[in-house]
């Protein structure tokens, strides 16, 4: 295929290489960098079987993945295609891979006047659910990317627990700023790995998308020029004798100089043209990445460079992750920025009903309902409306969308998708954490450590603990201290999510259940036993 090719069409869609987004008419489509890169590959190799195997080649070269990643890019592209069964674009092969179905046409830049020119890049969100609220998130996104145009090096961290929309901010994001074909634009993903990962591997994953992409040609030759060590990690860039030379000249090379090599390949490009590198889940990431992104961030030199990251607090904290000091140490000395994203406010979710169902006759009470129960988290919020669409709850009738039965009758009910989210972040937890928040779980959404205390047969100060531990795991929040009838003195806390409460207590077994229940209530029996007599 002739280098020259830079659009694919297919139906109202255009693949485009120079600006890397998918278009749908006028509108960008928001897609990962890795799902773009297996649609461009398999609208390049149309009418034929593309295995598994040459998708992972092409698309994930020189990286230890399974073929899972495969599967879920093909997955986000039929979603996003709107590809129905049977298929009109991807069909699979069994055991041996896919095939697009769809007749393409190709044409070079000079030659596809149906493609509309790329617009001024704009950071406002379209009412897509997982972006319903984020306007200010964007809008301080778009103020850090003309700070870094302006050769003022920024770096940025977008965070959140899982379910939060990190990703959704961030590919809203990328798909506005890739409509400017001058800014060089690439991703990459950090993996949980259980044992030493690779240095710098999701950098390295943005080095090998660069080098591919369009102007590639001029990186190769700054790695040449000014970062060789970096060049020989990228294999297959180089002829075999080259190759060899290098891994000769560069027996020994430390650290240090990777790092070295890497800040001055930056400053060289930048000086160029804008560069944008999306580093996401961070809190895999291995420590060497850490290193390379604290001096990008300490680096004084102007560059007109933006490196957005994205992690999960929580996840760094439960495993002892260095990405929290390091971006705490960052902050402090004014070298970084944290956008935190918040759960969603009533009216949010107001709007993301109305986007969602745009003919919808709902009760005013069923936005303050679903919020109640989801505390404004995007992902309980939008797997909970679609357990209540699969539940025939909310129903499509005449042309509009609905509430058949009154809320008020509806018991809380956790969509089997969210439990399993939600049982994977417990599991994690120490054994000990796990046993306080079942027995809490029977004490209710709210409860008294002293009662847990009871229950898990421990004394009030080492339930305490745990529960301050769970608390900066933020799976609890504190409440204050209340005092007992009998003068017990004890911590309150509450379940940041009923639904957390939910499915742990929905775990336990019957006979478990019955025994805690009953030791809590022999506890608040003695505690408030003196009471009694006022009460008959």
């Amino acid at each position: 295929m002739s280098s020259a090719v830079l659009r694919w069409t297919f139906g109202p869609f255009v693949v485009d290489l120079a600006n890397a987004c998918l278009w749908r008419g006028t509108e960008v489509v928001a897609l990962s960098p890795k799902a773009f890169d297996v649609l461009h590959y398999l609208v390049q190799h149309p009418n034929r079987v593309v295995t598994k195997d040459e998708l992972l080649d092409a698309v994930w070269p020189e990286t230890a993945v399974t073929d899972a990643v495969v599967r879920v890019a093909i997955g986000v592209l039929r979603k996003v295609l709107n590809d129905t069964t049977p298929p009109r674009f991807i069909a699979t092969v069994p055991r041996r891979g896919y095939r697009f179905l769809a007749p393409v046409t190709v044409a070079g830049a000079s030659e596809s006047p149906d493609v509309p020119p790329a617009p001024h890049a704009t950071l406002t969100p379209a009412p897509t659910p997982l972006l319903v609220g984020r306007e200010a998130m964007l809008q301080r996104l778009g103020e850090v990317w003309a700070q870094a145009c302006q050769g003022q090096r920024q770096v940025v961290w977008v965070t959140g627990e899982a379910g939060m929309g990190k990703t959704s901010v961030v590919e809203a994001f990328r798909a506005a700023v890739a409509t400017d074909p001058a800014v060089w634009l690439a991703a990459g993903q950090c993996v949980e790995h259980y044992g030493t990962g690779e240095a710098y591997l999701p950098v390295l994953e943005t080095l090998g998308q660069l080098c591919r992409g369009p102007g590639g040609e001029r990186l190769v030759t700054l790695l040449r020029q000014h970062a060789p060590t970096w060049l020989v990690q990228m294999p297959w860039l180089l002829t075999p004798a080259y190759r060899a030379q290098l891994r000769d000249e560069l027996q020994g090379v430390t650290r240090e100089r990777m790092l070295r090599e890497f800040a001055e390949v930056v400053d060289t490009l930048t000086a160029e043209t804008p560069l944008v590198l999306i580093l996401e889940d961070l809190h895999w990431s291995d420590y060497a990445t850490l290193d390379l992104l604290a001096l990008l961030a300490r680096r004084r030199t102007p560059a007109r460079l933006l490196v957005l990251g994205t992690y999960r607090p929580v996840e760094a904290i439960v495993h002892h992750h260095p990405l929290r000091t390091v971006v705490q140490d960052l902050r402090r000395h004014g070298h970084t920025t944290e956008l935190p994203l918040a759960l969603l406010s009533v009216e949010a979710v107001e709007t993301y009903l109305v986007a969602r169902f745009p003919r919808q006759q709902f009760p005013v009470a069923l936005a303050p309902w679903l919020h109640q129960r989801t505390d404004g988290q995007p992902l309980f919020l939008v797997t909970l409306v679609q357990a209540l669409m699969e539940r025939g709850v909310l129903r499509e009738q005449d042309g509009g969308w609905m509430v058949q039965e009154g809320l008020e009758s509806l018991a809380l009910h956790v969509p089997e998708s969210l439990r399993q989210l939600l049982e994977q972040q417990i599991t994690r937890l120490p054994l000990e954490a796990q046993r306080v928040l079942e027995v809490a779980s029977v004490a209710g959404v709210e409860f008294v450590a002293a009662a847990v205390a009871a229950g898990y047969e421990a004394d009030a100060t080492t339930v305490e603990e745990h529960c301050e531990t769970l608390v900066g795991q933020q799976l609890l929040r504190p409440l204050g201290v209340t005092t007992w009838p009998n003068g017990t003195v004890a911590t309150r806390y509450m379940f940041v999510h009923a639904l957390y409460q939910q499915v742990v207590y929905q775990g336990l077994g019957a006979g478990r259940r019955v025994r805690l229940h009953q030791r809590l209530g022999e506890c608040l029996e003695t505690a408030y036993g003196a009471l009694l007599p006022r009460c008959l």
